[in-house]
């Protein structure tokens, strides 16, 4: 997962030197700020991938010497079927129609979307 923070970060950095270039030069703020958001998703992903790297250590996939055999074994968790998904769907719908009927249907949908959003996060942390 090393190569991967490696990677990510780069296209972080990438996406920071252009908001910044975008934004000194152009005075949009909408494409400053997707430029942003970009940067942030990308610097994202890079701390992901390291702290899997630091957790785990390196994979097979991390040395040049190795070969494939060495990637054999068990390879991932897959998960049971799951209410998550849809309590997180309906939340966003009702969210969604919340922000055309009134701020009370939105602060019940956001509420609902949280404990979509929690549930599946931390649906397998006893694992």
């Amino acid at each position: 997962m090393k190569t991967e923070s490696m990677l990510f970060g780069t296209v972080a950095l990438f996406f920071a030197g252009s908001a910044a270039l975008y934004g000194a030069w152009s005075g949009d703020e909408t494409g400053t700020v997707a430029l942003v958001v970009a940067c942030a998703m990308a610097a994202l992903m890079s701390f992901f991938c390291l702290i899997q790297y630091r957790r785990r250590g390196t994979r097979a996939q991390d040395r040049t010497e190795a070969e494939v055999a060495d990637g054999a074994g068990p390879v991932a968790f897959f998960p049971d079927e799951s209410m998550w998904p849809i309590v997180t769907a309906l939340g966003c719908a009702v969210t969604a129609a919340g922000v055309v009927y009134g701020l009370w249907l939105f602060l019940i949908g956001l509420g609902v979307l949280a404990r979509g959003v929690f549930g599946m996060a931390f649906q397998y942390v006893q694992r």
